[in-house]
C-alpha cells in the first residue's frame, strides 16, 4: 500500500537528483529554456504514469472508493490529471508572484530567472500531493465525463484561443515586415508564399476527401467539414482583396493552410473503428507511432506557443520602463569622491517579456496538455492508448478551425465596423 502512494513520488524523484544538479548552471539567458523543460518533464511524466500507474492506484483507498471498481481507462485518466493540476498550481503561483513586475530592479526578477533548486523541490512536491487528494478535487479539475464543463476544459479552450490569436499576430508581422522593405523582389515573395500556401490548402483538401470519403459509405459530416474549409478559404482572400479592407493575400492564405491542417487534425481525431475515417484501417499498426507523434506535435506546439505569448508584445506586455537610453541625471562631485554614485544610481532596465502572461500560458498549456492525453475525457470505454482520438477532439478542433475564421475576418473588418476605434 504504502509503494502505491508513492508511486508518483518515485516516477517525479528519478529525475529530480539530475535536475536539482543542473540547476544551478542555469543562467538568465536560459531560464525560458528551463521553464520548458521542466513542462515537458511533466508530460514525459505523464504519459509513464498513464501506462503504468492504473494496477498502483486502484490499490490507494481515498481513491479507488468505488463500490465497484472503475475500468483501467479511468485510473489512467485520474493519474495524467493529477500530474497536470500539479504542473499547473506551479505555473500559477508563479504567475501571481510576477504580476506588477516591470523592471529587473524588482527583487522578483531574480526569483523567476534563479532558485531554481528550490523550484524544483515545489514542483515535485507539488506534483506528489495531488496523489494524496481526493477524488472530488480531480472531478472539478477535469472530471472524467463528457457531460461537465470543468476547470482544464475551460483552460484548454482559452490555450486554443491564445494559439489562435498568436497565429494572427504573427502573418500580419510576417506581412508587414516583407512590405516596409519596399522592394519588388520582396513583393514577388509575398506573391510566391501566398499562391503556394494557396495550392497547399486546396491540394490537401482534396487529399482529404480520399481519406475521409470513402467509397461506399454516407460520409455527410466529413464532407460538410472538408468542403466547409475550402470556402472559408476563398471567403478570406474575397475578404483581403476588397478595396475598404486593408488585407493582404500573405496572411490569407496563411490562415488557409492552418484552417486546412485543423480540419484534418480533426478528422484524424475520429474513433479508429469509425467507417468513415479511411486511417482506421492501419490503427492497430501505428497506434505506437502515432502516440510518439501526437506526443511530439503536443510538446512542440505548446512549447512555441509559450514562448512566443510570453515575449509577445500583444499580450500583457508590462508597462512601459524609463527608456535604456535617456540620460541619467548627472552625479556630483561629492558623491563620485564618496563612491556612493553608482549604488544610489542603479540604471533601471524594463523586463522583455511578461512574466505573469508567461507562467500563465505554461498553466493553461497544462490543462490543454491533459485534455490531449485523455482524449479530452470523452468517454470511459474509448481506446485510450491514443492521443487526442474521440469525438469530443474532432469537434475542438472544428471548432477551433470556425473560430479561426472568424477571428481573421473579424480582424479584417472590424476597423470598418468600428471606424471609431483603433485597431493595432
Amino acid at each position: 500500500m504504502w509503494a502505491a502512494s508513492c508511486l508518483a513520488s518515485c516516477c517525479a524523484s528519478c529525475t529530480c537528483g539530475l535536475c536539482v544538479s543542473a540547476a544551478s548552471g542555469i543562467s538568465q539567458r536560459s531560464a525560458r529554456i528551463a521553464y520548458c523543460g521542466l513542462f515537458g518533464l511533466s508530460l514525459i511524466i505523464s504519459w509513464i504514469l498513464r501506462e503504468v500507474a492504473a494496477p498502483l492506484l486502484e490499490k490507494i483507498p481515498w481513491i479507488n472508493t468505488f463500490a465497484h471498481t472503475p475500468p483501467k481507462e479511468w485510473f489512467q485518466v485520474d493519474a495524467v490529471l493529477r500530474v497536470s493540476l500539479g504542473n499547473f498550481l506551479f505555473f500559477a503561483i508563479f504567475a501571481l508572484m510576477m504580476i506588477g513586475v516591470k523592471d529587473q530592479n524588482d527583487r522578483r526578477d531574480s526569483w523567476h530567472h534563479g532558485g531554481w533548486a528550490v523550484k524544483i523541490i515545489i514542483w515535485v512536491l507539488l506534483i506528489v500531493l495531488m496523489f494524496f487528494l481526493p477524488n472530488v478535487v480531480i472531478t472539478a479539475y477535469g472530471k472524467y465525463s463528457p457531460t461537465q464543463e470543468t476547470l482544464s476544459k475551460f483552460g484548454s479552450g482559452l490555450f486554443l484561443l491564445v494559439q489562435v490569436i498568436l497565429l494572427l499576430d504573427f502573418t500580419h508581422t510576417w506581412n508587414d515586415a516583407w512590405v516596409e522593405k519596399d522592394e519588388q523582389k520582396w513583393y514577388i515573395a509575398l506573391l510566391v508564399v501566398s499562391v503556394v500556401c494557396y495550392l497547399a490548402t486546396y491540394s490537401f483538401s482534396g487529399v482529404l476527401f480520399i481519406w475521409f470519403n470513402p467509397s461506399g459509405h454516407d460520409c455527410g459530416l466529413n464532407v460538410f467539414f472538408i468542403v466547409m474549409t475550402m470556402i472559408l478559404a476563398f471567403v478570406f482572400t474575397v475578404v483581403a482583396l476588397h478595396p475598404q479592407v486593408n488585407g493582404s493575400l500573405l496572411p490569407a492564405s496563411v490562415i488557409s493552410v492552418y484552417c486546412a491542417y485543423l480540419c484534418y487534425s480533426g478528422l484524424s481525431s475520429e474513433p479508429r473503428d469509425y467507417e468513415c475515417n479511411g486511417l482506421h484501417k492501419h490503427s492497430k499498426g501505428v497506434s505506437t507511432g502515432t502516440l510518439i507523434l501526437g506526443m511530439l506535435t503536443t510538446v512542440l506546439s505548446v512549447l512555441y506557443s509559450a514562448v512566443r505569448a510570453g515575449s509577445s508584445t500583444t499580450f500583457l506586455s508590462p508597462a512601459s520602463s524609463p527608456k535604456a537610453g535617456s540620460k541619467k541625471p548627472l552625479l556630483s562631485s561629492s558623491e563620485i569622491e564618496e563612491g556612493k554614485g553608482e549604488s544610489k544610481e542603479k540604471e533601471s532596465r524594463p523586463v522583455s517579456y511578461s512574466y505573469t502572461f508567461y507562467h500563465l500560458i505554461f498553466a493553461l498549456a497544462s490543462m490543454y496538455s491533459a485534455m490531449l492525453l485523455t482524449g479530452w475525457t470523452s468517454s470511459s470505454s474509448g481506446n485510450i492508448d491514443l492521443i487526442d482520438v474521440g469525438w469530443t477532439s474532432v469537434w475542438v478542433r472544428i471548432c477551433t478551425e470556425w473560430a479561426t475564421a472568424a477571428l481573421y475576418v473579424w480582424s479584417l473588418v472590424a476597423p470598418l465596423i468600428l471606424p471609431d476605434r483603433e485597431f493595432a
